[in-house]
């Protein structure tokens, strides 16, 4: 694991080197996060790929299925910070940013100190992020895309890393606010947590309802979290990606594209917009991610089929004729994804 910590400039067989390191890492994160998680291996796969490229998640699922435990078992075992918003329609932007508090001291001055809210943490769980209102989910949004806040003119930095996991229940409608297509394109991933299969639940009984506690242990060594996942982000932006496989990228955002060239049927009959330039990034990123995984420098067409439905799903937005003929995002990039 020591590589990380080297500077840039390093040579081919090292930069192989890292790239085994990276899986490694990557596979020794995923088997401790297993011990305190059942059947979510594809969400804690995409989840760990969302933190190495950069990029927020939001997860959609009903209450019950281990969102919270899952990403504080991921700050556990990355040694990272973990603090949890439950978002509510009362919530003020100044609950999450901090604010600034009139103080004392021992000689009577009084003045201005800065007391910072529950968002300066490494990962933060945005708990039903759309019961919260318009105001307080644009104070989140430049958070998660400037990872910084502003607070009476002043602009403070974030913990770097920082990383937002936000979730939504897709059953409860009253009183919540959807969140809007600029902060939804903030996440560049929109995962589906599906409730366990009946031997899963089994597992889940055991590991839960007994006397002993699963104890997870730190992968990466605390004093050096930080930067170790600082140079594997870079690591992830170093993946080549050949002319061939970013036309065939290039080729399937436009296919879903209402109004171009070779978009499909179903796009031109479903679709109101399709994705944009940012989606197109988010793809390349954690299909990057999939290459290193499979101990690969280059992106292959595989890599991209892997992540295309979860980084664009989100960014689609239907018509009211495919809500009522019950046509999904998912189905009309399939369709373009099998396709190409």
């Amino acid at each position: 694991m020591t590589s990380f910590d080297a500077q840039t400039g390093a040579q081919p067989a090292q930069i192989m080197q890292k790239v085994r390191e990276f899986s490694e890492i990557f596979a020794q994160l995923e088997r401790e996060i297993g011990k305190a998680m059942v059947g979510l291996e594809e969400v804690i796969r995409l989840t760990l790929s969302a933190i190495f490229a950069g990029g927020h998640v939001l997860l959609e699922g009903v209450p019950g299925l281990g969102k919270t435990m899952l990403v504080r078992s991921i700050a556990e075992t990355m040694g990272l910070s973990f603090r949890r918003i439950q978002f509510t329609s009362d919530l003020m932007p100044s609950d999450i940013t901090g604010t600034q508090v009139l103080t004392e001291d021992e000689q009577g001055h009084r003045r201005f100190v800065f007391q910072k809210g529950p968002v300066w943490a490494n990962i933060v769980l945005a708990d039903e992020v759309n019961r919260a209102g318009p105001k307080t989910q644009s104070a989140l949004l430049e958070a998660m895309e400037e990872k910084q806040v502003t607070v009476l003119g002043e602009t403070r930095a974030l913990p770097d890393p920082f990383f937002v996991m936000a979730t939504q229940n897709p059953i409860e409608l009253e009183g919540t606010y959807p969140l809007p297509e600029a902060q939804l394109d903030r996440f560049i991933f929109k995962l589906l947590v599906h409730p366990p299969s009946s031997a899963e639940m089994k597992e889940i009984l055991t590991r839960t309802t007994g006397e002993q506690r699963t104890v997870l242990s730190p992968v990466l060594p605390p004093e050096k979290t930080a930067r170790m996942i600082m140079h594997m982000r870079q690591l992830v932006r170093q993946v080549v990606v050949s002319p061939v496989v970013q036309d065939v990228l290039v080729g399937m955002v436009y296919a879903l594209t209402p109004g171009s060239q070779n978009c499909t049927n179903l796009v031109s009959e479903y679709v109101r917009f399709g994705p944009g330039p940012r989606g197109a990034q988010a793809v390349l990123l954690c299909a990057k991610v999939m290459a290193l995984l499979d101990n690969r420098m280059n992106l292959a067409y595989q890599d991209i089929k892997a992540v295309i439905v979860p980084a664009l799903r989100h960014r689609m937005i239907l018509n009211f004729q495919a809500e009522a003929e019950g046509i999904t995002a998912d189905q009309i990039i399939e369709e373009v994804r099998d396709a190409g």
